[in-house]
């Protein structure tokens, strides 16, 4: 897992030498995680990187009933994931990413549900690896790293201060 979390860094730091107009501007978040997806995918060769997908194979990704998460809708409060990094055909799905502006005052909790659900090895459409992050103009202010259906806290120490050591992370 953590090359896979080196592979995000390493795309982290393509997008933050390239898109500094992204903050400087206040653009919209489905820009910016556009934006990242581009860099991913570099990192990725051989799978492919979508944003907001909703489906897994032929099927259309819903979360089991009775969950706080809206699936019926194409306004953006959905299951359907910021970036994803996965095989469409097969389907394969190694990575779910959520992406937040640190301006985003809302809280997270809409965001870690989804990465919860996305990760969760009960739930058909499971991603092996989930990531939170949140991005202000400089660096990666929160991260968090989901397997199985919860925060790993290991993992997301890991990537935490591997942010801060390439300079991606903001100091504790």
């Amino acid at each position: 897992m953590q090359t896979e979390l080196n592979k995000v860094i390493a795309a982290l730091r393509d997008f933050y030498a390239h898109e500094g107009f992204l903050f400087e501007k206040d653009i919209g978040e489905r820009a910016i995680t556009h934006r990242f997806a581009v860099y991913l995918e570099k990192q990725f060769p051989g799978w492919a990187v979508d944003c907001n997908y909703d489906r897994l194979g032929e099927r259309t990704l819903h979360l089991p009933h009775g969950t706080i998460i809206s699936t019926d809708d194409h306004l953006g409060k959905s299951i359907y994931p910021d970036v994803v990094v996965h095989q469409r055909e097969i389907p394969n799905n190694l990575l779910a990413i959520e992406i937040r502006k640190a301006s985003n005052h809302t809280a997270l909790d809409h965001d870690q549900h989804k990465l919860r659900a996305l990760t969760d090895a009960h739930v058909w459409f499971a991603y092996w690896i989930g990531v939170l992050l949140v991005l202000d103009q400089h660096n990666v202010t929160t991260s968090e790293v989901y397997v199985g259906g919860i925060v790993e806290p290991q993992l997301s120490r890991w990537f935490a201060t591997r942010l801060e050591e390439t300079g991606l992370g903001a100091a504790h």
